[in-house]
C-alpha cells in the first residue's frame, strides 16, 4: 500500500503536483487556506480534504508544503491552535517544496527533528506546464535515508530528483537557479528590443537564438509563448521571482561573495514589480523593459 500524503497548498503549482500524486495511487489528503479550493480539488481530481492541519498531520506518512515563502510554512507548521506539529506522527517526513529561505528551513528542520520527524527541502523548477506533466526538476536537500524514503513521492511529480546536500541546500540551489534564469530573461528581452529597433523580427531572433549559443530557457519556453504572444501568463508570479532573487543575494551575503551582476539584476526585477503591481506574471518583466526602451516587442511575421 502506498504512503498517505498530506498536501498543504493547492495553488497554481500545488494543484497539478497533488493531482499527479493521486494519479500515481497515493492516498492524498489536501489542505488549503481557501477550503473551497481544497473541496474543488477533491471533486475534480480525487483524494480527500483535511478538516484542518492537525487532522492532515495525524493521517499522513509524509507531508508536503507548497506555499509562498518560509514565513507561511512556519505558520502552517507551528503557529496557532491548529497546526501540523500538533498532529505530527513520529518518523513523518515533512517535504518542504516551497521556495524557502535556507536558514529558515534549517531552523524548521530542527523543530521537526525535536518532535521525532524529519524535514527535507525539495523545491521545484519547471513552472506550471511541467507541474501538470509531472516533469518537474526537483532539488532535494537533507538526510539521504529520508530522501530515499520519499523518492517515489518525488518521482510522481518530477522527471529528475537532484540531491544537493544537507537540509537547506536545495532551497539555496533553487534561488540560485532562478537568479540564472532571471538574468537570462533580462538580457534576452533586451536583445529582442535592440534587434527590433534595428529592424529584425523578434520571432526570427528567437529562432536564431535557439539555434545558436544565445539559447536559454527563456528563448526556448517563454519569449514566443508568453512575451511575443502578449499573454504574460506563465503561472509564476513576478513577486515570487523577486523573492527568490532576494534569497540568492542573501546566500551570497552570508558567504561574503560580491554580487556585481546579481545585485542590479535583482533591483531591476524589484523595480518591475513595483511598477507593474501585485499579481503580475514574471514574464511581464518584458513590459517593464519595453517601458524603459519606449516600445513594444512584437513580431512582424
Amino acid at each position: 500500500m502506498k504512503a498517505a500524503i498530506g498536501f498543504v497548498g493547492i495553488g497554481n503549482m500545488g494543484w497539478p503536483m497533488a493531482a499527479n500524486l493521486v494519479r500515481a495511487g497515493f492516498a492524498v489528503r489536501v489542505y488549503d487556506a481557501a477550503p473551497a479550493r481544497a473541496q474543488s480539488f477533491v471533486q475534480q481530481e480525487g483524494g480527500a480534504a483535511a478538516s484542518g492541519l492537525r487532522d492532515l498531520a495525524e493521517r499522513s506518512d509524509a507531508i508536503i508544503t507548497m506555499l509562498p515563502n518560509s514565513a507561511v510554512v512556519a505558520r502552517v507548521l507551528e503557529e496557532g491552535e491548529d497546526n501540523i506539529f500538533a498532529g505530527l506522527r513520529p518518523r513523518t517526513v515533512v517535504i518542504e517544496m516551497s521556495s524557502g529561505t535556507p536558514a529558515a528551513t534549517q531552523r524548521l528542520a530542527e523543530r521537526v527533528a525535536a518532535l521525532g520527524g524529519i524535514l527535507v527541502d525539495a523545491p521545484v523548477s519547471g513552472g506550471v506546464p511541467r507541474a501538470r506533466s509531472g516533469e518537474l526538476a526537483i532539488m532535494a536537500g537533507g538526510e539521504a535515508a529520508a530522501i530515499d524514503r520519499v523518492l517515489p513521492v518525488l518521482q510522481a511529480m518530477g522527471s529528475s530528483v537532484l540531491r544537493t546536500g544537507a537540509v537547506g541546500s536545495a532551497h539555496a540551489m533553487k534561488a540560485l537557479n532562478n537568479l540564472v534564469s532571471a538574468g537570462g530573461f533580462l538580457i534576452g528581452v533586451e536583445a529582442l528590443i535592440i534587434g527590433q529597433r534595428f529592424g529584425l523580427d523578434p520571432a526570427v531572433m528567437v529562432d536564431v537564438l535557439n539555434a545558436s549559443t544565445g539559447m536559454n530557457n527563456s528563448t526556448q519556453k517563454k519569449f514566443k509563448q508568453f512575451v511575443l504572444s502578449r499573454r504574460f501568463d506563465s503561472g509564476f508570479g513576478l513577486d515570487l521571482m523577486v523573492k527568490d532573487l532576494s534569497i540568492a543575494l542573501e546566500v551570497g551575503r552570508e558567504g561574503g561573495v560580491a554580487t556585481p551582476f546579481a545585485a542590479p539584476c535583482r533591483e531591476l526585477w524589484a523595480s518591475a514589480a513595483a511598477v507593474l503591481g501585485p499579481g503580475a506574471d514574471h514574464t511581464a518583466m518584458a513590459r517593464f523593459s519595453e517601458m524603459l526602451a519606449g516600445g513594444e516587442t512584437q513580431s512582424v511575421s
